[in-house]
């Protein structure tokens, strides 16, 4: 099993964004295989990606995710190739959807067809990659522009250099079974959240089994990126309660009442009542009130928060549902680089 953890670029101007840099060095020598760059509507990913791509050596560096509605295919294929060119083959291509608050308030963009988007961006990418010349005739997405679209000048065209890989992985966030079952047929990678092995194969075994029985032999086992908030040690269970604001976010406020992927795992996982009041709550502005109503048991299962023994049960249960990628947000006192460190032996002692 190899281990990730996320980061993202400083929100204060005055904290150097070479601190970053100088944490995911140690993680990287303390046996840290992939870092996740986070953009949502913050700074955009690759440009960080760049920078730590130029600042380690054996790391890989993923986008964790780009936002599929705001770059052309295409375009998304150019990034990709560009930051597997200056990091030496090591950039995963992690794309999502994200949601509509975000796609058409931060972007202008309507939301639209993200299950069939995502299927078209990856396909474009892929031809892209391998420098053919991109003609494609999809649902969502036509290259060149057909008769009747634009000036009616576009031509296919094909990259004017050579990729380092004709075939750079993609990874794709996704929640909902059409697009799980999408992720397992194309995707070289799978990006679920809030993941629960205890309850991965009821909510996802189908759809899984589904993609994986259309999956090409070229793209191997699917790699399966999950995990949560890490402490190792006697009495830090309480620690578990740091989680609380990000999952009363993503439960009550990231997405509407109408559209709320989040929302909708949690009941999956046995909370429709808190998931409820957690939402309400959280959109009337009372979110220290829906903090408090995350569930233990959720706070518990989504995490590897107490001493090592537990933790290393914990690890086995998350690779006994699939989980191939261990990914982790240290939290605590305890100094993360040392939290990277223990981790890494865990994992190497099986």
């Amino acid at each position: 099993m190899r281990l990730s953890t996320g980061i993202g670029a400083p929100a204060r101007a005055d904290v150097p964004f070479a601190s970053v840099a100088d944490t995911i060095r140690a993680y990287e020598q303390a046996g840290l295989d992939v870092v996740w760059v986070a953009e949502s509507y913050g700074f955009d990913a690759p440009t960080i990606m760049g920078y730590l791509a130029a600042c380690t050596e054996r790391l890989q560096v993923g986008s964790g995710i780009l936002q599929i509605y705001t770059r052309t295919p295409t375009l998304l294929a150019q990034t990709a190739a560009g930051l597997d060119r200056v990091s030496n083959g090591r950039a995963i291509l992690g794309l999502g959807v994200s949601g509509p608050q975000v796609i058409e308030g931060l972007h202008g963009v309507p939301y639209d067809r993200p299950y069939r988007r995502t299927r078209e961006v990856i396909e474009i990418c892929r031809r892209v990659w391998q420098r053919d010349r991109v003609e494609y005739q999809g649902q969502c997405y036509t290259l060149p522009l057909p008769p009747g679209q634009g000036t009616g000048q576009g031509i296919a065209l094909k990259l004017n250099v050579y990729p380092l890989r004709s075939r750079i992985p993609i990874y794709v966030a996704s929640l909902g079974p059409k697009n799980v079952e999408l992720t397992a047929e194309l995707a070289e990678g799978w990006l679920p959240i809030f993941f629960v092995p205890e309850k991965a194969a009821d909510i996802w075994g189908a759809a899984l089994k589904r993609g994986a029985a259309k999956r090409l032999p070229e793209l191997g086992p699917l790699e399966v990126v999950a995990g949560g908030p890490v402490a190792i040690g006697d009495d830090v269970e309480h620690l578990r309660d740091l989680s609380r604001p990000r999952l009363a976010l993503y439960i009550g406020g990231m997405g509407s009442r109408q559209s709320n992927f989040y929302n909708d795992l949690v009941v999956q996982y046995g909370f429709p009542d808190e998931a409820a009041e957690i939402q309400d709550l959280y959109l009337a502005g009372k979110k220290q009130e829906a903090e408090a109503l995350v569930p233990a048991a959720l706070l518990e299962a989504t995490s590897l928060i107490g001493p090592c023994e537990y933790v290393r049960e914990r690890i086995a249960a998350f690779k006994e549902a699939g989980v191939t990628v261990l990914n982790v947000s240290p939290v605590g006192s305890t100094p993360p680089v040392q939290t990277i460190g223990q981790l890494r032996n865990l994992l190497d002692a099986g």
